[in-house]
């Protein structure tokens, strides 16, 4: 593999700061040199954070993020300064699970991807948003993303 498709990533291999904003964030691409191979790459966020619109308090989730790749990969670690950017946004649940998942998909140009935002409980509710660009396409292994449902006390 050449290392050729990384050049010109602005982000790779230095010290970033943290974006002020989602809209703000870099969020940078490579050739896929497998594009013509359907498989699965999946991103966990386990602590991704956001902030209430209405309180400003901190909302938590557990995203997992599956793509299906096409022509682009979505590099790494720009995607974590991405994600990153959201501590200081406020949107609610589902703005911010969508607005991700719309910004990877115009991004990337996949075969296929799905964005399942887990979101921890506020006021007892939890709330759990999930997205994606159409049917899983044939012949894709697609694992269950291994986030448990909510349960309460019952």
């Amino acid at each position: 593999m050449s290392k050729d498709i990384y050049s010109g990533l602005d982000q790779l291999g230095g010290s970033n700061a943290i974006p002020a904003s989602p809209e703000e964030a870099n969020l940078e691409r490579v050739q896929n040199p497998h594009a013509d191979t359907l498989y699965l790459a999946r991103f966990t966020a386990p602590e991704f954070t956001s902030l209430c619109p209405v309180t400003g308090q901190p909302d938590f989730a557990h995203l997992v993020i599956d793509y299906a790749p096409g022509p682009w990969l979505v590099e790494s670690k720009s995607l974590k300064l991405y994600l990153t950017a959201f501590r200081n946004h406020g949107a609610f649940h589902e703005d911010c699970t969508v607005a991700i998942g719309k910004r990877l998909a115009g991004l990337l140009d996949p075969k296929w991807l799905r964005i399942s935002g887990y979101w921890y409980p506020r006021g007892g509710i939890p709330i759990d948003v999930f997205w994606q660009t159409g049917a899983i396409p044939d012949g894709l292994y697609v694992p269950d993303t291994g986030v448990a449902s909510y349960r309460g006390r019952g």
